[in-house]
């Protein structure tokens, strides 16, 4: 097993939650706090960390940006298993302050836009200041000489940091979470667990009508169920775009292996990103499989395909 991991910090953030919810064994490894995303990824491609954990979309905001371009035009690594935290928000700040004390909020961009609607009623006048991670922010306003007056972060990372909370529960949708990956250098995926995601960016080869339902086709017809589709651009100039897909289903599948060979002969190309135990592992997705899509079908499929190659049937 990893036993140094890198992670979104300084301590306290989400993903240190999100990774000791991943590998319970943190607790006794070496932990490698980072100051970004893209030092995360810097860390597991260079050895200097056997795993890392980063987020990489918020139920609220989507997609974070530092994490899909790493993943669609960094140096490959694989997603190995992923975490689905909730996100609670406090506002924090040092003891003694007051809500009407607070003239300067820091927090993280993602934080900043899931408590608008509460920051807009108790502190219309404060000045907003983005930082890299909510701990961040909770540190910063910490700090002798802070220009913070106050932090929206986790509760872990204001306790941690010694401050006193304010307002807790200031998010604006109670049910927000965080799915986070973990990241390891490119090998064999994680063996089948039949509740497994597959995720992988897909470039497409030329701009046409019909090019995206060409790429849906390759997941619908063979019963692929989509948990997300989005579209990123690839950074070779305007109007050039990838998909970055979430598939239920183990590359080892054959449904999901058939829709990735399609891909491939659609495509300029296609980067595998991994396929991984969900989170939700305990859905059952049986009951929304278009018929004659299950494993056996495609067994017994290829079973006859090779009978008429080999001249018995």
């Amino acid at each position: 097993m990893p036993n140094r991991y890198a992670y979104l910090g300084p301590e306290g953030t989400f993903t240190e939650a999100a990774l000791r919810a991943l590998r319970p064994e943190a607790a006794d490894a070496q932990l490698l706090p980072c100051a970004g995303v893209d030092a995360v990824f810097g860390a597991v491609r260079r050895g200097e960390a056997d795993a890392g954990v980063v987020p990489l979309e918020n139920s609220v905001e989507g997609g974070v940006p530092t994490t899909m371009a790493e993943l669609i035009n960094g140096d490959p690594l694989l997603i190995t298993a992923e975490a689905a935290v909730p996100v609670e928000f406090t506002l924090f700040a040092r003891d003694g302050a007051a809500v009407g004390d607070v003239k300067r909020v820091a927090t993280h961009p993602h934080a900043l836009a899931q408590c608008r609607r509460w920051l807009s009623r108790h502190l219309p006048d404060a000045e907003m200041h983005t930082v890299s991670s909510t701990a961040a922010a909770a540190q910063s306003v910490a700090e002798p000489g802070s220009p913070y007056d106050a932090a929206i972060c986790a509760r872990i990372a204001g306790e941690r940091y010694g401050l006193t909370a304010l307002a807790s529960g200031i998010g604006d949708r109670a049910e927000a979470a965080t799915r986070f990956v973990q990241l390891s250098r490119p090998g064999p995926p994680p063996p089948p667990t039949g509740a497994d995601r597959t995720s992988l960016v897909a470039f497409l080869s030329a701009d046409h009508p019909g090019a995206l339902a060409e790429l849906l086709d390759q997941f619908a017809v063979r019963g692929v169920n989509l948990t997300r589709l989005e579209s990123r651009p690839t950074g070779d100039g305007l109007g050039r775009y990838c998909f970055c897909v979430d598939a239920d289903g183990h590359v080892a599948d054959a449904a999901v292996g058939e829709a990735l060979m399609g891909l491939r002969r659609i495509c300029t190309d296609v980067r595998f990103l991994g396929s991984y135990p969900r989170a939700d592992e305990t859905a059952d997705l049986t009951p929304f499989l278009p018929a004659r899509t299950t494993e056996a079908d495609f067994q017994e499929a290829a079973r006859w395909l090779e009978d008429i190659r080999a001249g018995r049937v």
